[in-house]
């Protein structure tokens, strides 16, 4: 479950709430009654209700990426989302936007190699400098060689390229919110533990390992 509380369709006053509630959920009710079309418990819209401007805020950015007033090819946008999910370890925005990828056609060879882009040969010049530079938004804080930047710009207006950062800074965000927040498929324990010893395991002989001998 979410760290946070959800909010059920009954005490969902806000008007964004009901309609998001309307479309994804139809009359049910998503707490007592979770689950989308895509198959993700849809937990996600029901933490983000408790605050209707942020839910607001955040449907407006879905319909921003998807307006047919965008300049940038839809492929290299979810590319982009794709590998910025894989890269912040987010589950649910790498498992949805595979499935984005799929509805555009894209083939399953190019969508298995999204997190091993690098070795990857099924991608065109173009697609891997949007891997690259989705790569140094996400990792690198957005540290940007220029040999990168230049790549991006022998084949992208400056318009195409604003648009390809805000989106993949979008899902950064939304990707690092939902491991915070373990919404989705991101409700999961972290995998990074302390493995424990034997029983018989004296602490003194690792401590030991690795001393010159007198």
């Amino acid at each position: 479950m979410p760290r946070l509380r959800q909010v059920s369709r009954a005490a969902a006053d806000a008007k964004v709430v009901q309609r998001t509630y309307d479309l994804l959920f139809g009359d049910r009710d998503p707490v007592a009654e979770p689950g989308t079309t895509t198959g993700t418990r849809g937990d996600w819209w029901t933490v983000f209700a408790l605050v209707p401007d942020i839910l607001e805020h955040a449907n407006r950015g879905f319909a921003l990426y998807r307006s047919p007033e965008r300049k940038l090819d839809p492929v290299l946008r979810e590319l982009a989302q794709t590998r910025v999910g894989w890269a912040k370890g987010s589950q649910f925005v790498f498992s949805q936007h595979c499935k984005s990828l799929r509805g555009l056609g894209v083939s399953e060879d190019r969508i298995a190699a999204v997190p091993h882009w690098q070795v990857a040969d099924c991608y065109s010049q173009d697609e891997r400098a949007v891997l690259a530079y989705a790569d140094c938004l996400a990792l690198q804080g957005g540290r940007t060689p220029e040999p990168v930047f230049a790549a991006l710009k022998a084949f992208l207006s400056d318009e195409q390229i604003l648009e390809l950062t805000y989106i993949a800074c979008l899902y950064d965000m939304h990707a690092v919110m939902s491991r915070a927040l373990r919404t989705e498929w991101d409700d999961r324990d972290d995998p990074i533990v302390e493995v424990a010893a034997p029983e018989d395991f004296n602490g003194r002989d690792f401590l030991d390992i690795g001393r010159r001998p007198e």
